[in-house]
């Protein structure tokens, strides 16, 4: 498993990360200080064609825990089990997993490697037009689940435009489909 980087404009991720035969494992570690100062560990699974099959997650800060056990089945319906302990204002973790038919990613919020897996579903790199889709969408640190509606255009070069209600970003893939550079997010650290 090759380890990940990203150095982030709030923070820093570090990750295990395993793509092969459609498929993609990683394990992480991220902190961060917005919207408060947090720790966060991650593992993500996807079945083949990189479809989200289970994303675990916690996060913890001074005082408050939460984590998220976030799963898509084989007949593509969701599952979410969420715990929290401590005070941190704002939305609890979970949510109504039945607001997320229809999709088949999670997106872990100010996390790079979740952008990953439309990309090389899509083969986005080689080019082609753009794909709309609903992404079971978590927060960060909160871990709340809400489905967000994102469009992902291939521009060429290892560039895909990423956008979603508000937001827009031109990300940099490299060759192994995951990103180098994510401005106004993160850019991959890589050893010289």
């Amino acid at each position: 498993m090759p380890s990940i980087v990203w150095v982030k404009d709030e923070g820093a991720e570090y990750a295990h990360v395993e793509v092969s035969g459609g498929r993609l494992t990683a394990v992480g570690t991220a902190v961060g200080g917005g919207p408060v100062p947090y720790r966060l560990e991650y593992e993500l699974m996807t079945g083949p064609r990189y479809v989200t099959a289970a994303l675990a997650v916690r996060s913890e800060g001074a005082g408050w825990t939460r984590s998220l056990d976030l799963r898509r089945g084989a007949d593509g319906a969701w599952s979410i089990g969420a715990d929290a302990s401590g005070a941190l204002e704002g939305a609890e973790p979970g949510g109504d997993p039945s607001l997320l038919d229809g999709a088949l990613d999670c997106d872990l919020g100010l996390s790079p490697l979740t952008n990953s897996m439309p990309v090389l579903r899509h083969a986005m790199l080689g080019g082609g037009d753009p794909v709309d889709f609903v992404m079971a969408w978590v927060s960060v640190p909160h871990l709340a689940v809400l489905p967000d509606a994102q469009r992902y255009t291939p521009l060429g070069g290892g560039v895909v435009r990423y956008a979603s209600e508000g937001f827009r970003a031109d990300i940099v893939f490299g060759s192994e489909g995951l990103v180098a550079a994510y401005p106004g997010l993160a850019r991959q650290v890589t050893a010289s």
